[in-house]
């Protein structure tokens, strides 16, 4: 059985366990977990400046696949 197939006359595409979303054959790179802001406090600069990299890593990756349009 395929790890990605779409059921006989369905309209969505399913991913089986092991199964993996490629562009051109290559996977996007792990993108690591983000360290939980604690206390209520906002984030400092250098924490959101952290975490809008690894967004707009997510959002690339996404592109990368067709997930998003590039625009």
């Amino acid at each position: 059985m395929a790890l990605v197939n779409r059921p006989q006359g369905g309209n969505e595409l399913r991913i089986e366990p092991g199964g993996k979303i490629t562009a051109a054959g290559t996977q996007a790179a792990h993108i690591a977990n983000t360290a939980a802001l604690t206390g209520g406090e906002a984030p400092t600069e250098a924490e959101f400046n952290a975490l809008q990299v690894k967004f707009n890593s997510v959002l690339a990756a996404l592109r990368g696949v067709g997930i998003l349009a590039s625009s």
